[in-house]
């Protein structure tokens, strides 16, 4: 069995955490809620996200400003390349290698490397965080909610520690931050 990278261990706390979330429930609505999060995390979704982001923002501003929209179509690039970069570079083992299959319930594909940052998590946090200044609050209250179901599926369907997820969080924010502080600069807002 292959231990768990010491710079994101916490002492065994990350293992723990995962296991607790890991094995919070299971039925069929519980599977298919965390593999549908799954799904709708998946950077292939980024078509269809900013294509919908788009479309509301020019037919309904008032729901969604085209500056934040904008925010996102950059700040995907910079998540993409962050994430990726990561990734490759760190290799991380995924829970399954790490605790085994007696102890990891897998939904879907087993995943075994790259675990560290979870690009899912990155991908709905750039989301949530480039369109939060230009959306009114009931989209702002459906993209935090999406963004928690992902992250939660993600450790629910076995293949994140929450130390990867919370780090996938925060790399996706920055990435919409660095995109706001670039089309700033360049005299684009984004909300």
């Amino acid at each position: 069995m292959i231990h768990e990278p010491a710079w994101h261990a916490l002492g065994g706390l990350d293992a723990q955490l995962f296991l607790l979330i890991n094995h919070a429930g299971h039925g069929m609505l519980w599977d298919r809620l965390a593999q549908l999060g799954t799904v709708l995390g998946n950077h292939a979704t980024y078509p269809f996200y900013a294509a919908g982001a788009l479309a509301l923002a020019l037919r309904s501003p008032a729901w969604l400003k085209t500056g934040a929209v904008l925010n996102f179509l950059v700040g995907y690039l910079i998540e993409w390349g962050l994430v990726g970069a990561l990734k490759l570079a760190l290799n991380a083992p995924r829970p399954l290698s790490v605790l085994g299959p007696q102890q990891v319930h897998v939904l879907g594909t087993p995943e075994y490397w790259h675990s560290f940052p979870s690009g899912h998590a990155a991908f709905t946090w750039l989301l949530l965080v480039a369109l939060w200044g230009g959306a009114n609050g009931v989209l702002r209250a459906l993209l935090l909610v999406l963004a928690l179901w992902v992250a939660w599926a993600r450790i629910a369907v076995g293949a994140h520690f929450p130390v990867d997820v919370i780090t996938g969080a925060l790399c996706g924010a920055f990435a919409a931050w660095l995109a706001a502080r670039a089309l700033g600069l360049l005299g684009v807002r984004h909300g």
